[in-house]
């Protein structure tokens, strides 16, 4: 069931059993989990089912330490959220990720990878994603052509990447939200604060306002924050009214150790003759999987660095590559214009026996730092709400651990 919540009376009291805010690849694969159930399902999604750039312009906010995207580019503001612009590259994380390790302050997760496979197999059912089999392996084994680099596993191996089509959550699924008897989509439905019982130990509703000067309020048992890292700190930090920091926010810990894909281009591969390298290549929206250069755990252990891969991408094409960074614009059609242009440059610069020179295009994860952060700002957006304003910041450790990657890689190219 759909409502627009700017065509329902001003001060409306909408309540549910679970309400889940934000309706991007997250807020709709926990709804379709809850599809035909006895439960009354809420979820709130502040744009509509296209983009606005005034609706986008919500998401705007400041950014301070390195040098980070326009914060109105991080994550679409509508119904499918970023899945609209995502490319569809998906690879489960690696159990060390989960480990505490003595070189990496801050680390150590209370789950681990195991905890989470059941989950990643039905996610890939959500993205259409094929098998759960992530062995570099398997893939050679179905296809001879998938020949790998003759490195030493045990120091560097073959990490695999999944594509998805990429799945169009907004439009995949958009059916299957609003014919669900017991879910209630509500677009145009911005959270702007949070509501908590007497000692903020429970949310207890949340307020919803849209451009058309309207003013809802939810209530539920149960609430689900899916708006993203950035807009769920947001909007807890913004919730202040009764917390004064913002909810949950007692120990001045939301909003910090904000991390994001670490990605430099930086490094060659030279090879004595041409080779397709295939099992290293990506067509969009053709490719299904591909492996990238990875540092095994217990390279890592001994190196004592972060966990990092290294894709290759022609050199042809990768000096031609313009900054993804420098590109975003907010008018959809001139920023879909350069990507297509690039596009094209690339299939001219295509060669069917490969290349003798690649990019390593290499991402790694972030250590913790505490002073990496989302904080608010003292300007507010067209609804009242404090903008966002991020901070970040990395260590030592990180440039540390890429000159390592490039180093072992290199290594193990000097031997093969």
């Amino acid at each position: 069931m759909h409502t627009d919540a700017r065509t329902i009376p001003d001060q409306s009291l909408i309540e549910g059993d679970i309400c889940i805010i934000g309706a991007g690849a997250a807020g709709i694969s926990i709804a379709l989990e809850w599809l035909n159930t006895p439960y009354k399902i809420i979820l709130l999604e502040g744009g509509g089912f296209d983009y606005e750039p005034r609706m986008q312009d919500l998401y705007r906010g400041k950014t301070t330490g390195q040098r980070y995207y326009p914060l109105e580019s991080a994550r679409l503001h509508y119904f499918g959220g970023t899945t609209g612009h995502w490319a569809g590259f998906c690879s489960p994380l690696e159990p060390i990720d989960f480990e505490k390790r003595d070189w990496v302050p801050h680390s150590g997760w209370p789950i681990q990878r195991a905890d989470l496979d059941p989950f990643y197999a039905r996610a890939h059912k959500n993205l259409e994603l094929g098998p759960y089999e992530y062995d570099a392996k398997y893939y050679e084994e179905q296809d001879p052509s998938l020949v790998p680099l003759p490195f030493n596993t045990d120091v560097v191996y073959n990490k695999m990447w999944h594509f998805s089509p990429p799945t169009r959550f907004g439009t995949k699924y958009r059916d299957d939200i609003i014919n669900a008897p017991n879910v209630h989509l509500y677009t145009y439905a911005n959270v702007c604060n949070i509501q908590g019982n007497e000692n903020t130990s429970a949310i207890k509703e949340v307020t919803v306002k849209n451009f058309a000067e309207k003013t809802h309020t939810v209530r539920a048992k149960y609430f689900i924050c899916a708006c993203c890292a950035i807009q769920n700190a947001r909007l807890l930090l913004a919730s202040n009214r009764q917390a004064p920091k913002g909810l949950g926010n007692d120990n001045d810990l939301v909003g910090r150790f904000f991390m994001e894909h670490l990605e430099i281009k930086s490094a060659e591969l030279w090879l004595e003759k041409n080779d397709p390298l295939k099992l290293y290549m990506i067509d969009y929206g053709k490719t299904k999987y591909r492996a990238e250069l990875a540092i095994s755990a217990k390279k890592q252990r001994e190196l004592k660095i972060l966990n990092g891969t290294s894709s290759l991408t022609p050199l042809e094409i990768a000096r031609q590559q313009p900054a993804f960074i420098d590109i975003w614009t907010a008018d959809k059609a001139k920023r879909e214009k350069g990507m297509a242009n690039f596009d094209v440059k690339a299939k001219k610069n295509e060669h069917p026996n490969g290349y003798n020179s690649y990019q390593l295009f290499t991402r790694i994860e972030q250590a913790p730092n505490p002073d990496s952060r989302i904080m608010l700002d003292t300007e507010t957006d067209e609804l009242g709400m404090p903008r966002g304003m991020l901070h970040w910041e990395l260590t030592p450790l990180e440039k540390t651990s890429i000159r390592k990657i490039y180093e072992t890689i290199g290594q193990q190219a000097g031997m093969a």
